[in-house]
């Protein structure tokens, strides 16, 4: 397993760890969601099992009052069984090919879950490689906007913010190497 890598940018420091994002010891995770909030399969799927059945009513609470969340967005939960206080769950785009705004959306699924993170006083938030299983983004692009929003968001945000360290928890050697390489062009 690599060793953990990191940079920091403006006091807060954005780590990458090779691991699982449902045993991260961070005060939030997110969840790379899809627009039900209901789970599914990959990150989306183990988060929910972990956590217990207390995130899945409270997934269907937010869904009764406003809606399914739309590509992009994110809501916030507790955390259930989980290590982690909170779940932020971030609908992910799916990939076409790169025409239909992928990038954009999933720019603004980082920066969406970092406000979410920040209005909530949050201090450390584990982030998995969002969009890249099963809904297809191409894994050096989907780490490359990653870092963008990133990075785009912790420049813009208030010094005085709780938000000390994000953290990209990445399921194996392959994403780890991918990630490393964006976050080494920061």
């Amino acid at each position: 397993m690599p060793e953990d890598f990191s940079k920091a940018i403006n006091g807060i420091t954005i780590s990458l760890h090779q691991g699982d994002i449902t045993r991260e010891n961070a005060e939030a995770i997110v969840n790379a969601a899809n627009s039900s909030l209901m789970g599914g399969g990959g990150v989306d799927g183990a988060i929910h099992r972990a956590a217990g059945p207390a995130l899945k009513e409270e997934c269907k609470q937010i869904k009764a009052m406003q809606g399914p969340c739309a590509p992009g967005n994110a809501v916030i939960t507790g955390g259930g069984n989980l290590k982690a206080q909170y779940v932020i769950h971030t609908v992910r785009p799916i990939w076409r090919g790169g025409v239909t705004n992928e990038n954009q959306i999933l720019s603004n699924a980082y920066r969406n879950s970092l406000q979410l993170a920040v209005e909530n006083q949050i201090a450390s938030v584990a982030f998995p490689s969002i969009s890249t299983g099963a809904y297809g983004y191409p894994l050096a692009e989907a780490a490359a906007v990653a870092m963008a929003a990133v990075k785009a968001f912790i420049i813009q945000i208030d010094q005085g913010a709780a938000l000390k360290q994000v953290r990209f928890v990445l399921f194996d050697d392959f994403t780890y190497q991918a990630y490393k390489e964006a976050l080494a062009k920061l």
